[in-house]
């Protein structure tokens, strides 16, 4: 008898840390949270053709991105992201880059790290008849792990 391969999939298995040294941490661990996006900015291969078709493949250590944080506008974690791109906003330019994000999964082998982590941009403020999830996206100086 076949015994089909089967995985499962939890939201709740995935854990956040997002710390600055001067405004503590805030754990996530899906209250509140939509989804969180890692996203590299750069690509780590290139490739040089020359005129005869040969190519040159070159390994690029490029490690910078984006991770991007959506969440329900009136959560715990919107609240503290509101409240570092404000300290963030008016702080001495050596705290800009100071917040770090990590993400584990142990059942996914998931073990990512964001450091040099700034504002992107603002969030979007959108008010209407229902709450709504908005977005936080940082830049990220280097992204380790997968």
């Amino acid at each position: 008898m076949h015994t089909p391969n089967h995985t499962t999939y939890a939201f709740e298995d995935v854990s956040l840390v997002i710390s600055h040294p001067a405004k503590g941490s805030l754990t996530l661990t899906g209250s509140g949270l939509g989804s969180v996006t890692v996203a590299r900015a750069n690509d780590v291969s290139a490739h040089d053709l020359a005129a005869d078709g040969s190519v040159m493949t070159s390994k690029i250590q490029a490690r910078n991105g984006t991770i991007t944080f959506v969440l329900q506008q009136t959560s715990e974690g919107a609240n503290w992201l509101r409240k570092l791109n404000q300290f963030l906003e008016v702080a001495q330019s050596s705290e800009w880059t100071r917040a770090v994000c990590t993400i584990t999964s142990k059942v996914m082998g998931v073990d990512i790290s964001c450091t040099g982590m700034s504002p992107q941009k603002t969030p979007d403020a959108a008010y209407q008849q229902a709450g709504q999830q908005i977005s936080f996206a940082y830049m990220c100086q280097e992204i380790t792990g997968v």
